[in-house]
C-alpha cells in the first residue's frame, strides 16, 4: 500500500514499505534506509553503494527494481561481499553464522538471548531478572527510580 503521485513520466511514492517497515519516500535513500530497525547509516550506506543506487536520489523515486535489490543486500550481505565484521549479528550462539537481523527479528533475537542467559545464570542474565545494570555501571546513587530515597525524619522531637 503506497500513495504513488504521478508526475510527468516518474512515479513519486510518498510512503514505501520495505522489510515491514514503513519509509518517507521524500528522504534521501540512505537516511531513509535508517528508519528499519536494524539498518544503521553506515550500513545504509554501503548497502546503496552495493545496489549501485544514486546517494543523492530520494526514496520516493526508486524503481521496483532497485528497492528489490536493496532489500536482497540487506537479507542476504555475505552473498555481495560485505565483511562479516560489519553486520550485527556476528557467530551467532545457536548456527554459528554471521548475519544481518533486521525489523521485527531483532526483539525476538535479543529476548531469545537474554532468555538464554537467565536460564544457565549467567551474571549477566541475573542483572536483566533483577532490573539492575548489567555492563558495570555504579548503582548506589543512580537508577533509584520506584524506589524510596532520602533519610525519614524523626517525629516528635
Amino acid at each position: 500500500m503506497s500513495l504513488i503521485v504521478k508526475s510527468g513520466d516518474t512515479e513519486f511514492q510518498h510512503i514505501l514499505r520495505v522489510l515491514n517497515t514503513n519509509i518517507d519516500g521524500r528522504q534521501k535513500i540512505m537516511y531513509a534506509l535508517t528508519d528499519i530497525k536494524g539498518v544503521g547509516r553506515r550500513f545504509a550506506n554501503l548497502v546503496c553503494k552495493k545496489a549501485g543506487v544514486n546517494l543523492t536520489a530520494r526514496a520516493g523515486e526508486l524503481s521496483k527494481d532497485e528497492i528489490e535489490k536493496i532489500v536482497q543486500i540487506i537479507q542476504h550481505p555475505d552473498q555481495f561481499k560485505i565483511p562479516n565484521w560489519f553486520l550485527n549479528r556476528q557467530k551467532d550462539f545457536k548456527t554459528g553464522t554471521h548475519s544481518q537481523i533486521v525489523s521485527n527479528t531483532i526483539a525476538s533475537v535479543l529476548r531469545d538471548d537474554l532468555q538464554r542467559l537467565k536460564k544457565i545464570r549467567a551474571h549477566r542474565g541475573l542483572r536483566h531478572y533483577w532490573h539492575l545494570r548489567v555492563r558495570g555501571q555504579h548503582t548506589k546513587t543512580t537508577g533509584r527510580s520506584g524506589r524510596t530515597v532520602g533519610v525519614a525524619k524523626k517525629r516528635g522531637v
